[in-house]
């Protein structure tokens, strides 16, 4: 039946896969279409226009300038800002040991790129065992004490409590880290709508980091060495707070209906979990009523194993053997 349930598992993730790859296809093909026949009409009218202008050369200068792009630098005269000052640089590496990587920004140089290999290799496990160990300490003031007393308070069962503090983790992350950074993004980023702004809150800490939309690229910001820093802070805020309310809510569900529903055998701790449900003390001896039968928990006595020495008689019953005189047969005669 196991084997059943995790069949059932990876056909609907593969059925979630094809049809989200259907409708996002069916959403961006047209747009990409219409973005496509601009560029070409823009590029004939350019070609028409400047009749000295070879296509040719016009194909070679537009890669140059896109592959330049792609390492962030723009061809536009009114950008004169680097990419490499302390802040970006700052940036960069945050999100290059939280596994966000915009990609906006990427070394251009052998030794750039051999140095990235090198610090991710050594940061990106301290990263997670810094953020294991905030989400632990975290977990003692934010989770386990305040269910602890709260049940201890109001009576309530520990299942119960845990799963409307999580409720209220959730309220309080959706507002604290996506609802209100949103509306700053969109007051700052004058080209990013609302939506934009949610858009990138929510790529940049479930770690995904498409990189289409990445704060402090605009010229002559206010602040933007600063903005850029407090940017970088707020990640690592966010992805504690996530990797928080992740805990929280597997220690309120503990996915138990995942396994009702597609019939997943229990973990070890959850197996252990639900015999505590159903123990109860009965004098000194504990019983566990499982499916209406009433079982013996106490544990089976451990005998020592039959030997040789213990199925033989002693000596002293093989001399009393030896000395008894046997009895007289009627069919005998006596002897003397």
């Amino acid at each position: 039946m196991a084997k059943c349930g995790c069949l059932w598992i990876v056909l609907f993730y593969l059925s979630y896969l094809l049809l989200g790859a259907v409708i996002v296809s069916l959403i961006e093909r047209p747009y990409e279409r219409s973005l496509r026949n601009q560029l070409r009409s823009l590029k004939s009218g350019l070609l028409n226009d400047t009749p000295c202008l070879a296509e040719s050369d016009l194909d070679d200068f537009l890669e140059r300038a896109l592959e330049a792009h792609r390492y962030g630098v723009s061809v536009l005269t009114n950008s004169s800002q680097t990419n490499w000052d302390f802040a970006s640089a700052f940036f960069f590496v945050s999100t290059l040991v939280t596994t966000v990587g915009y990609g906006h920004t990427t070394p251009i140089s052998d030794g750039g790129k051999g140095f990235s290999i090198f610090f991710a290799a050594l940061g990106l496990p301290f990263t997670m065992l810094l953020l294991a160990v905030l989400v632990q300490r975290l977990m003692i003031y934010l989770t386990d004490r305040p269910i602890q007393a709260v049940q201890e308070r109001l009576g309530y069962s520990k299942r119960r409590v845990t799963q409307v503090h999580c409720l209220v983790m959730f309220l309080f992350t959706v507002i604290g880290f996506f609802l209100i950074p949103a509306a700053i993004f969109s007051a700052i980023e004058k080209d990013w709508t609302y939506l934009n702004a949610f858009y990138f809150c929510f790529i940049s800490l479930s770690t995904i980091g498409l990189g289409d939309y990445v704060p402090g690229d605009l010229d002559n910001q206010i602040l933007q060495p600063l903005y850029k820093i407090s940017v970088t802070f707020y990640l690592l805020c966010g992805l504690t707070v996530m990797l928080l309310l992740i805990q929280t809510s597997q220690k309120a569900m503990g996915l138990h209906f995942l396994t009702q529903i597609f019939d997943l055998p229990l973990a070890e701790d959850d197996e252990e979990g639900d015999e505590e449900l159903v123990l109860h003390s009965t004098g000194t001896h504990p019983s566990l009523q499982l499916n209406g039968l009433k079982a013996d928990t106490r544990p089976l006595a451990h005998s020592e194993p039959p030997s040789y020495n213990s199925i033989l008689p002693s000596s002293d019953q093989r001399e009393s053997q030896r000395l008894e005189p046997l009895p007289n047969s009627g069919g005998m005669p006596k002897c003397g």
